[in-house]
């Protein structure tokens, strides 16, 4: 069965059809990559999913609730959450402080102290992104590969408490920006996530970080979708190399 159906999507900006009738459908705990050229649509799907944008029509559905009369708010609530192509942190917080910050949303008075604030999850969220050695230090002094796995701790702090609540996980570029180690640290912790139960859908340019992580491809082009398929049928197809990965793409340099 399903955990998210998209069905139809359209999203127009003026002659511009970022989304011209997108379908897909991802299992719970399956990581998808949605790849595609610059301008194929991909940051405006996802706007779209995670509630930042309205598309002019379609249908998304998650764990058998429609989402798209939701606000990124009630999205997360949901189970929905999401990261951005550059990362969103609070750069003048600590590291710890930014996950107490998503941990208590909406439930902060202004006589509270955020470090009191649920400790103990924060604590063990940054122990599974590596970042417990730096949990006092001011995000602003953070190198960008330690902003980004702050930013996937701070959406999975984000997700309700409750035991096996449905959970979507949208990356936009998870590794943009990052060097070639930083990216394979960065896509095994992405992958942990899924293992974990949760379905991930991640756009991304790095190939590495596609071909050797995904159980599943899709392929974006000029807002329709052109391929859908595990990631050696997607290597192969002709138009999807011809187009977009080249001819002489070989998959073989990027599987583990």
């Amino acid at each position: 069965m399903s955990a998210l159906q998209v069905q139809d999507l359209k999203r127009h900006f003026g002659g511009v059809r970022a989304l011209d009738g997108v379908s897909f459908e991802l299992a719970a705990g399956e990581c998808v990559a949605l790849i595609g050229p610059n301008g194929a649509g991909k940051s405006t799907c996802f706007a779209c999913l995670a509630g930042q944008q309205q598309p002019q029509s379609g249908q998304v559905t998650w764990a058998g609730h429609a989402l798209l009369d939701l606000p990124p708010a009630a999205r997360l609530q949901r189970g929905v959450a999401r990261t951005f192509q550059v990362a969103q942190t609070f750069e003048a917080l600590t590291v710890l402080q930014n996950l107490q910050l998503v941990r208590c949303a909406g439930q902060l008075s202004w006589w509270d102290r955020l470090d009191q604030r649920g400790p103990q999850a924060a604590q063990a969220l940054l122990e599974s992104m590596d970042l417990q050695a730096l949990r006092h230090a001011l995000v602003a002094d953070l190198p960008y590969g330690a902003k980004k796995r702050l930013e996937l701790a701070m959406a999975l702090a984000g997700w309700p408490d409750m035991q096996d609540a449905p959970r979507l996980l949208l990356l936009d570029e998870p590794a943009a920006g990052l060097a070639p180690e930083e990216r394979s640290v960065m896509m095994a912790l992405v992958r942990q996530v899924a293992d974990s139960g949760a379905t991930v859908l991640y756009t991304e340019h790095n190939m590495d970080a596609v071909f050797g992580v995904a159980d599943r491809v899709l392929v974006l082009m000029q807002g329709r979708l052109v391929a859908d398929g595990s990631p050696e049928a997607v290597a192969q197809d002709p138009q999807v190399r011809e187009l977009y990965l080249g001819r002489e793409f070989d998959i073989q340099t990027y599987k583990a």
